[in-house]
């Protein structure tokens, strides 16, 4: 089989679309993880759609435990909580716990 510049290069597109569709969909799917997660622990009591302090806690204990370190210890927590509430009102919205996961995931990627 004969490859011109032409076809090579449509070759390459395709096979582009089929790598970044990939890729698309793996990032994807981790983004939805990560609010399902929220979700599911913001929703065991008060606000479904923020951490108290007590479900912050199981949320790092039980998800995040080789990322955070000393996840048992509640002075652990407690620094890390009032870090990330930024209107200090003692809840931890997506928007607040999401600078969480980008400071551990720039951390665990060398950045």
């Amino acid at each position: 089989m004969l490859i011109t510049r032409h076809s090579s290069q449509n070759i390459t597109c395709v096979l582009s679309l089929i790598f970044n569709s990939t890729s698309a969909r793996i990032m994807e799917s981790a983004i939805n993880v990560l609010v399902s997660e929220f979700k599911a622990y913001a929703g065991k009591e008060g606000s479904a759609s923020t951490l108290s302090k007590q479900e912050f806690t199981s949320l790092v204990k039980c998800q995040l435990p080789n990322f955070v370190k000393n996840s048992s210890d509640p002075a652990t927590i407690d620094h890390l909580m009032s870090s990330l509430d930024a209107n200090n009102d003692g809840q931890l919205t997506f928007m607040e716990f999401w600078n969480l996961i980008g400071n551990v995931a720039n951390k665990h990627g060398g950045f």
